[in-house]
């Protein structure tokens, strides 16, 4: 949200009277575009984000990955992942989506959802796969999904995800 704060009327009349309407404009102008970019790179990842609601109720921010640089990225490089975030990718069509961790760094749950955003399969505590290896494993993609929601490692457990429940988002 932006955010700046409006000049007192005495304030705007000296700046307009002393520096001219132009030099005045551009100044409002970049006091409202720093308002508006303070919040930093959280600010930026909300634009991607979503709110998933799990069938116990939680609700986690999820970013998401749509395209085909996102869906092949996911979270690879992340040296930590909060318990209240995850991230949700979306795939065209129902089909099979194994998933693999080359270049994770921690461990993950990995929920596989059909076209009606019920869980068709869990991989939990998938360990993370490291840059050295030369071959990481896939994980899951045995049933037909549209949608994978990853989780840090053991959120599936705690919150008794379940193959059958509807996660809403």
């Amino acid at each position: 949200m932006c955010k700046f704060q409006l000049l007192s009327y005495s304030m705007a009349r000296k700046l307009l009277s002393t520096y001219g309407l132009a030099l005045f404009l551009a100044l409002a102008f970049a006091a409202a575009l720093a308002g508006c970019g303070g919040g930093g790179s959280e600010d930026l990842n909300a634009l991607n984000s979503r709110e998933v609601t799990l069938p116990d109720g939680k609700v986690i921010l999820a970013e998401t990955a749509v395209r085909p640089d996102e869906l092949a990225k996911g979270l690879m490089y992340r040296d930590s992942l909060a318990a209240n975030r995850g991230m949700l990718f979306f795939h065209n069509a129902e089909s099979f989506y194994p998933y693999w961790m080359k270049n994770c760094n921690i461990a993950l749950d990995m929920i596989w959802m059909d076209h009606s955003r019920h869980i068709v399969e869990i991989a939990a505590n998938v360990p993370p796969c490291p840059a050295t290896a030369q071959n990481c494993p896939s994980y899951g993609g045995h049933e037909k999904a549209m949608y994978v929601l990853e989780l840090g490692s053991g959120q599936a457990a705690k919150h008794g995800l379940k193959k059958g429940q509807l996660i809403v988002f």
